[in-house]
């Protein structure tokens, strides 16, 4: 089966919407939790936008090809910068629908997307221009407190491990067994490839 034009579009914008809506409700320091059905065991409470986005699988498969599309930004926003992944999403969900209002409307795609890719790249300068280099442990944790929801103590762990590895340290986060949260220093180094 295959759609084009109007028909194609409306099908993966109906899906980008309703993935990009159940998204936005985890944003911000308001935001709130979404429940996950899980095929095994018990439902999942998240307020994570990427694990939201990931757990969407659409019946109609053309508006499954649009959530995907979204799935995508978050996964990947999620991979580089480690937060964000709501607001990438909401973000996408505008630049598509406008795009598909655009088209719709008689400009040429490629047009569009090179328009995109200009006003992307303005963004990141303006942001590379106004950024903010934070030093203290203090502002450490004020960050990773809004990166873990308003998690204090979760904040300052973070603010803590940074402290013990550095700046161009790895950290990770693992499920422990224990009803306390540990920092666990290794020594060493890490590759990304290999066995």
């Amino acid at each position: 089966e295959l759609k084009f034009g109007v028909e194609g579009r409306a099908a993966l914008l109906a899906g980008v919407e309703t993935l990009a809506k159940a998204v936005a409700t985890t944003l911000g320091p308001k935001g709130r939790n979404v429940l996950i059905e899980s095929a095994y065991g018990s439902p999942k409470i998240t307020i994570d936008g990427v694990t939201v986005a990931r757990a969407i699988s659409l019946k109609d498969k053309f508006e499954n090809l649009g959530a995907r599309l979204i799935q995508d930004v978050a996964s990947k926003t999620n991979e580089t910068a480690g937060d964000g992944t709501t607001t990438a999403t909401v973000l996408a969900k505008s630049i598509f629908s406008e795009t598909v209002k655009n088209v719709a409307a008689g400009c040429n795609p490629m047009d569009l997307r090179r328009g995109t890719q200009a006003a992307v790249e303005a963004v990141v300068e303006f942001l590379q221009k106004n950024k903010r280099d934070i030093t203290t442990s203090e502002e450490i944790a004020q960050v990773a407190t809004i990166s873990a929801n308003g998690d204090t103590h979760i904040g300052k762990l973070i603010a803590n491990a940074m402290e013990k590895v550095g700046k161009e340290g790895v950290i990770t986060v693992k499920e422990g067994k224990t009803m306390e949260d540990e920092l666990d220093i290794t020594e060493g180094m890490r590759f990304d490839r290999g066995y």
